[in-house]
């Protein structure tokens, strides 16, 4: 990934990222999920090159969110040198599921 920003994903982050792909999993073809991984690492590498490219949640003040995809969106916040991953939240699910 380049140099930039360290990434670090909470333990949420990565539980929700694993509950998408394991849905996705029984549900989508390998090349898509392939696909969303791609889109998952290009988000990752420009977050990490430029922290404040994605806007700020309405939500919750100093959080940003970047849609991924259509169906997910990443929230993430500016620590120090470092990009902490909130969320990974499934657009499907209520906005009152989002958990930060």
């Amino acid at each position: 990934m380049g140099s930039g920003f360290k990434i670090f994903w909470t333990d949420h982050a990565l539980s929700e990222l694993e509950s998408t792909f394991k849905y996705l999993e029984d549900n989508w073809t390998e090349k898509e999920l392939v696909k969303l991984g791609l889109k998952i690492e290009h988000t990752l590498e420009l977050i990490s090159k430029n922290p404040t490219i994605f806007q700020e949640s309405p939500d919750k003040k100093g959080v940003r969110q970047a849609v991924v995809a259509k169906h997910n969106t990443m929230y993430y916040r500016i620590v120090k040198e470092t990009i902490e991953i909130l969320s990974f939240f499934s657009n499907r699910q209520s906005p009152s599921r989002r958990k930060f």
